[in-house]
């Protein structure tokens, strides 16, 4: 063990979120690539949470006009805290989000997921999708997920 307690609290917390996502690689390498960003760019990253309920933040709450109805799809694979009050919901869609049980293509069922979409975009939520194939080659998913986080930062770089 290194002794450090930071770096401990570190890989626990990581352990602990890891584990949260169960048996999904594809959202797991997700995660593992936000964290390789953590140990290169330090601490001062903006907070990656994997599996959020988003009835659960409260500048969504505070944002709820009265009588508004709450969020379809309350559960998020990612939610990226940046300043300024900036989120970002990040998904991570196998074929569950556009096929029936059955496997075929269903376009009801994409068509539900592109109206919470809106709905979260009207809400005050960014929403990023990444199709569960993209994240199947770890050094290609790696160099993509780099990438896309750079440019997402950047964007919202103070």
């Amino acid at each position: 063990m290194s002794g450090s307690p930071a770096l401990e609290v570190s890989r626990s917390l990581y352990r602990r979120l890891n584990r949260s996502l169960g048996d999904n690689d594809a959202e797991r390498q997700i995660l593992r690539t936000y964290a390789q960003r953590y140990v290169r760019f330090g601490p001062d990253l903006p907070a990656l949470i994997p599996q959020v309920y988003l009835h659960y933040d409260p500048y969504t709450r505070s944002r709820y006009l009265p009588g508004a109805s709450p969020l379809q799809r309350q559960r998020m694979d990612f939610l990226l805290l940046l300043p300024h009050r900036v989120r970002v919901v990040i998904e991570c869609d196998g074929k569950q989000h556009y096929a029936d049980d059955d496997g075929r293509a269903s376009p009801r069922r994409y068509a539900a997921m592109m109206a919470e979409d809106r709905d979260l975009r009207l809400k005050g939520y960014e929403v990023y999708r990444f199709g569960g194939h993209e994240l199947v080659d770890a050094p290609a998913t790696a160099r993509l997920l780099d990438t896309f986080f750079d440019r997402l930062i950047a964007r919202y770089a103070d």
